[in-house]
């Protein structure tokens, strides 16, 4: 894998096992480890052509709920060495669960989010960004100011000045993105249409036991899903060799 143009992830994602990566993989029409194109599993008066544009973004990004956002591997870091630092980042952490998910409107984005907050979560999403830091290439001035047009408030000025990012540590929301941001009247009509469809996935609380590496080749092609590193007594699962590229 060129280094120069990948772009590196540690997002957290579902067991590739389970019904609600299988079911919210289809709905962005990619399977993020085979990198598989899918079928939708709605059905009805959506029009397809539609539906393929509103999961655009998230389809590119694949299926997960961000830790630490896309960079570009510091000076003399490499995949292999990322991927070690990971295993070790993992093995020593405990499992947890997270409050029940539901679907919710943020920002007009149609997404996955708890329905009450998470300290281990916010703490495992502040030592991604922070222990794993030494792998991040610093954002250039056009990155920063792409980030700065979105309007930032001062805080999430100084977070992107200090980890590349504006929405890390205290600004930090996990979520799990499902489309495009939608006109109201759209993502209430797809809210109800997704609603029952998810409901049965997300009955129970979300195991959290394994972060994942996500990498892009170059920022024209989707990210994939490199390897899941297990916590403490979860087995690790190697996905794709992190240095070779995307078999």
């Amino acid at each position: 894998m060129k280094t120069d143009s990948a772009r590196f992830a540690v997002y957290y994602a579902p067991s590739p096992d389970s019904a609600l990566w299988r079911f919210c993989s289809a709905w962005l029409g990619r399977d993020a480890v085979t990198g598989a194109r899918l079928e939708s599993p709605v059905r009805g008066d959506f029009d397809p052509v539609w539906l393929a544009a509103i999961t655009a973004s998230p389809r590119h990004y694949g299926f997960h709920g961000t830790l630490k956002p896309p960079f570009v591997l510091a000076e003399g870091k490499t995949p292999e060495a990322l991927s070690d630092r990971l295993s070790d980042f993992a093995a020593t952490r405990p499992v947890f669960t997270l409050p029940t998910l539901a679907l919710r409107t943020l920002d007009g984005f149609l997404a996955l989010a708890p329905t009450a907050p998470s300290s281990p979560l916010q703490a495992l999403a502040a030592a991604c960004v922070q222990e794993l830091d030494d792998f991040r290439r610093p954002p250039d001035a056009s990155e920063l100011q792409r980030r700065r047009a979105a309007g930032l408030n001062p805080r999430q000025d100084a977070l992107l000045r200090s980890w590349g990012y504006p929405y890390v540590l205290d600004e930090f929301r996990f979520h799990l993105t499902l489309s495009e941001r939608l006109e109201k009247t759209q993502g209430d009509r797809l809210s109800r249409l997704l609603e029952p469809m998810l409901a049965p996935l997300l009955a129970q609380p979300l195991r959290v036991d394994a972060v994942c590496l996500f990498a892009q080749l170059s920022r024209s092609e989707p990210f994939r899903l490199l390897d899941r590193y297990g916590f403490k007594g979860i087995e690790r699962r190697i996905t794709h060799d992190a240095a070779a590229g995307y078999d």
